[in-house]
C-alpha cells in the first residue's frame, strides 16, 4: 500500500504542486500582515492567521492528498449528482433559524457548534463535477431529443442555483459559476445554440437583478465614473487604487501597509490584493499574477492531455473557476471591473474557500496521473 502511494505521488504534476505551494506562501505572508489590523477574537494578534492554517490549510492539504492519491475519478463521476444535491441542501440550510448565520445583511453561512462554513464555496466545485459528468453523458447520447431533455434539466438546476445565490445576495459567486459553465460548454463542443440560449437567459437575468436591486446598477455607474461617489459606493475602489499606487515598484515592505488600518474595507478577504500590492509593489503583484498564469498553463495542459471527456472537462472547469475568480478579484481592485465581493483564491482569508480550492487542486493532480 505504501509503495502504491509513493508511486501515485511520483506521478502527480510536480509543477502544479510547486505553483500552488508558492501561492499559499504568498497568502500566508500577506494574511499575517493584513490580519494584524483586524480586531482579534483571542489574545494573539495572529489569531486569524492561525485559524486559517488550522481550519483551512491543514484540512485542505489533507483533502487534496486524498483526492489526488486515494479517491478514484470514477467514484467522483458516479457521486457527482449526490455531491451537487448535498450542496443545494446546504445552500437552503443557511436560511434556517439556529443554523444559518448572517454576514452583514446576507445569509451565506452555516454555523454549527464547533464549525462554520460557506456552502456556496462547496457548490462551485460540486457543480463543476456534476457539469463534467452531465456533458460527457450528453456526448454519449447525441440525439436531438436527448439534447433538449438534458438542456431543460440543466436549466432547471441552474435556475435553482441562481435563485439560492440571489437570495443570499451572492451575485459574484453566481457570475463565476455561470462563466465557468459557459467555458465548460465551449470545451465540450456543445451545439452553439445551447451556449447562445444560456447567454440570452443570463443577460435577461442580469437585467432582472439590476431591476430588483438598484444598488448593483449604482456599482456599475460608479465603476464607469469612480469620482461620482468617492465617500459612498466608490469608497472601496478609491482606497484600493490608493493602496496599489502607494506600493510603487517594490512596495512599502511586508507589514507596512497603511490602508489596512481602517481605510480599506475587507483587508483580509476581498481587498487583500490591494494590501499585497501596497506592501510588495509592482514586482510582488506581477509575481503573484505570473504564478496564477502558471496555474492556468498547468491546469489546461492537464485537461488537454486527459484521456476521457469527464477528466478533461473537470480539469478545464476547475482551472477556469480559479482563474475567473482571480481575474474578477484583481480586476475589481484595479478598477478594470465593477466591484464584486469574491475572495482571491489561495490568498484571501476563509477556511471554506481554501479547503475547496485545495480539493480542486487535488482533483487536478489526480487527473495529471493519467498523463504521466
Amino acid at each position: 500500500m505504501l509503495k502504491s502511494t509513493v508511486k501515485a505521488i511520483k506521478d502527480l504534476d510536480h509543477i502544479l504542486i510547486f505553483v500552488t505551494g508558492l501561492l499559499i506562501i504568498f497568502g500566508i505572508a500577506v494574511l499575517a500582515s493584513a490580519s494584524t489590523s483586524v480586531p482579534q477574537q483571542k489574545d494573539t494578534i495572529y489569531y486569524l492567521l492561525n485559524h486559517q492554517i488550522l481550519v483551512g490549510l491543514i484540512p485542505g492539504v489533507l483533502l487534496a492528498f486524498l483526492l489526488s492519491t486515494k479517491i478514484s475519478l470514477r467514484f467522483l463521476k458516479k457521486k457527482a449528482p449526490l455531491f451537487l444535491l448535498i450542496s443545494l441542501v446546504l445552500m437552503v440550510m443557511v436560511f434556517l433559524p439556529g443554523i444559518g448565520k448572517k454576514s452583514g445583511t446576507a445569509s451565506r453561512w452555516i454555523s454549527l457548534k464547533y464549525i462554520s462554513f460557506q456552502p456556496s464555496e462547496i457548490l462551485k466545485l460540486s457543480f463543476i463535477l456534476y457539469l463534467a459528468s452531465w456533458l460527457e453523458n450528453r456526448n454519449k447520447k447525441a440525439s436531438s431529443s436527448h439534447f433538449k431533455e438534458n438542456l431543460i434539466t440543466f436549466l432547471l438546476i441552474l435556475g435553482v442555483i441562481t435563485l439560492l445565490l440571489y437570495l443570499q445576495s451572492d451575485i459574484g459567486t453566481l457570475g463565476v459559476i455561470l462563466a465557468t459553465a459557459g467555458l465548460m460548454y465551449f470545451f465540450a463542443e456543445t451545439p452553439i445554440w445551447h451556449i447562445v440560449l444560456i447567454g440570452i437567459i443570463g443577460i435577461f437575468g442580469f437585467f432582472i437583478f439590476i431591476k430588483l436591486t438598484p444598488y448593483r446598477l449604482d456599482r456599475i455607474l460608479v465603476f464607469l465614473n469612480p469620482e461620482t461617489d468617492p465617500m459612498g459606493i466608490g469608497y472601496q475602489i478609491e482606497q484600493s487604487l490608493i493602496a496599489v499606487g502607494s506600493g510603487k515598484i517594490f512596495g512599502l515592505a511586508l507589514g507596512m501597509s497603511q490602508q489596512k488600518f481602517g481605510l480599506l474595507p475587507h483587508p483580509i478577504s476581498d481587498s487583500i490584493f490591494a494590501i499585497l500590492a501596497e506592501e510588495t509593489g509592482f514586482v510582488g503583484s506581477s509575481i503573484l499574477i505570473f504564478l496564477f498564469l502558471l496555474f492556468l498553463w498547468r491546469g489546461y495542459k492537464i485537461g488537454k492531455e486527459s484521456k476521457n471527456m469527464f477528466s478533461k472537462l473537470m480539469a478545464l472547469g476547475i482551472t477556469s473557476w480559479i482563474l475567473i475568480q482571480t481575474f474578477v478579484n484583481i480586476g475589481s481592485m484595479l478598477g478594470i471591473l465593477p466591484l464584486i465581493g469574491i475572495p482571491l483564491p489561495f490568498i484571501s482569508y476563509g477556511g471554506s474557500a481554501l479547503i475547496v480550492e485545495l480539493a480542486g487542486v487535488g482533483i487536478l493532480l489526480n487527473i495529471s496521473k493519467q498523463t504521466n
